[in-house]
């Protein structure tokens, strides 16, 4: 990684000089070098940008959000970098707020809804294009010699359908604005500290809860880029079984990586740590160490989704027998999540309780481990007043998705868990039975062994559509597809 100089004062708007980096190799710049580099360059301005595919749809969205807010200033950040180590950063990802209501995925920029006419003007604020005079375009870290090009404001605006100024200038214009301001806190440290006497708690709590409740049913576009993430995810799990016999010899990384790169060529990034758990860490709910043995004979169990260039994630998960056959208590277990599901699935629908999915499957979990002997001579109805499935069952048997893999999750509860379905809604159906390597409570040949079966379910006007339906559930159409594709 080459090394730069910074700039004195990168949030100026006038040319100021650009000072050497401590430790730097160069001792400066020559006004001859600083000359050179001030010339020489072609206009690379771009004319006439096609707006993005989403600009009628995030138009729609801040239509929303006007209306719901009259008379107030929205102030909505994308958010800046976050330092890893040093002088390297982690990758950017924009807020979901912002994105959602820009389409813009720019480090920070920040969207403002000023109140005019019994509505709101949108304007984007953001970096216009990296100063040349002063030297900023290859001296400073964020230049655009080191990190790429960005669009020019005026480019901006076309692609994106809404009035851009430079960001820059909005911390001295939010300092003196008046009126009510509500904004999303948490992503930009500077915007806060303007508005720090203009905002309370409440309030921008409240900005938050509407954003992340407008976004429980999904327009056109969002389900269309589900859709797609889903069916890339599926070409992610191919890719995998591919090559299972590399992650034999290596370990869960090499699953990770398999998958991770399908991400990266066909979307933007992995939706959230990818789950690559095989044997009993398959038990683990969250295991995204991913540094265990991969062996013959045992379950993987992967839970993986890849984000779009937009920022929608899918959130699948298979669990794989990875020899390509299941033991009979293995696919015992297995079976039972499946039809778990089976009927969690079954009961999204208009209409249908939020909760309805999660009591369907977990009814039928209950009933197995009863079956099963796992609980004494408790009936089915007695486990589940007392939730004593819990032990084995663990966790909800769903949530929302979209552009967060846990997506609306600042939703009032009546919106949300305890809301009614409707087309458009879209949520996860993902039941397990988890038996942990040293729970003495189940026969020694259960112990170790973690199933969960995940799908990604779009609510439609009669019924649902499973989006990740490309990928098989039943056990034996995912030993066939295992073995077709280990050819």
């Amino acid at each position: 990684m080459s090394e730069e100089l910074t700039p004195e004062n990168p949030e100026t708007e006038e040319a100021e000089p650009v000072k050497q980096r401590k430790n730097g190799l160069y001792p400066g710049v020559s006004d001859e070098l600083a000359a050179s580099m001030k010339s020489g360059w072609a206009d690379t301005e771009l004319h006439g940008l096609e707006p993005i595919a989403q600009a009628g749809h995030t138009a729609d969205r801040r239509a929303a959000l006007s209306a719901r807010f009259p008379g107030e200033r929205l102030v909505v950040p994308a958010g800046r970098l976050k330092t890893r180590s040093n002088d390297t950063e982690y990758a950017f990802r924009a807020s979901t707020e912002y994105a959602y209501l820009t389409g813009d995925q720019t480090q920070d920029g920040v969207l403002v809804l000023e109140p005019k006419d019994g509505g709101h003007e949108a304007t984007v604020y953001l970096l216009p294009r990296s100063d040349r005079e002063n030297g900023e375009f290859w001296l400073d870290g964020q230049g655009e010699l080191w990190v790429g090009r960005r669009h020019s404001l005026t480019e901006a605006e076309q692609l994106l359908g809404i009035p851009a100024k430079d960001v820059r200038e909005l911390p001295a214009a939010l300092t003196e604005a008046t009126g009510p301001v509500r904004n999303v806190r948490g992503h930009d440290a500077a915007v806060e500290a303007a508005l720090t006497d203009k905002v309370t708690a409440e309030r921008d709590e409240e900005l938050r809860v509407f954003l992340s409740e407008a976004r429980v049913v999904k327009d056109a576009f969002e389900i269309a880029e589900l859709a797609k993430a889903c069916d890339i995810t599926a070409r992610g799990f191919e890719d995998v079984v591919k090559v299972l016999d590399k992650a034999e010899a290596t370990s869960e990384r090499y699953i990770e990586g398999t998958f991770f790169l399908r991400a990266r060529i066909e979307g933007n990034d992995i939706g959230y740590g990818s789950i690559c758990a095989a044997g009993p860490h398959a038990t683990t709910l969250h295991w995204v160490r991913n540094d265990g043995a991969v062996r013959s004979g045992e379950l993987l169990l992967l839970d993986a989704g890849v984000e779009t260039n937009d920022l929608y994630t899918a959130d699948v998960t298979r669990t794989l027998p990875i020899n390509g056959t299941f033991t009979p208590l293995q696919r015992k277990i297995y079976d039972a999540v499946y039809e778990a599901q089976e009927a969690g699935i079954a009961a999204v629908k208009p209409g249908a309780g939020f909760r309805d999915f999660h009591d369907a499957a977990q009814r039928v979990l209950t009933e197995k481990l009863v079956e099963w002997g796992l609980l004494g001579d408790r009936s089915v109805e007695e486990v589940l007043e007392l939730g004593l499935q819990r032990r084995w069952t663990l966790h909800g048997t769903g949530h929302m998705l979209g552009m967060d893999v846990h997506d609306c999750a600042a939703a009032r509860t009546e919106s949300y868990v305890n809301g009614t379905l409707e087309p458009g809604v879209c949520l996860t159906v993902e039941p397990g039975l988890y038996f942990q390597a040293d729970d003495l409570t189940v026969p020694e040949e259960y112990r170790g062994i973690g199933v969960r079966i995940e799908d990604d379910i779009l609510v439609t006007e009669d019924g649902n559509r499973n989006l990740s339906d490309k990928l098989p559930r039943q056990a034996d159409e995912v030993e066939a597809w295992m073995a077709r594709l280990k050819g």
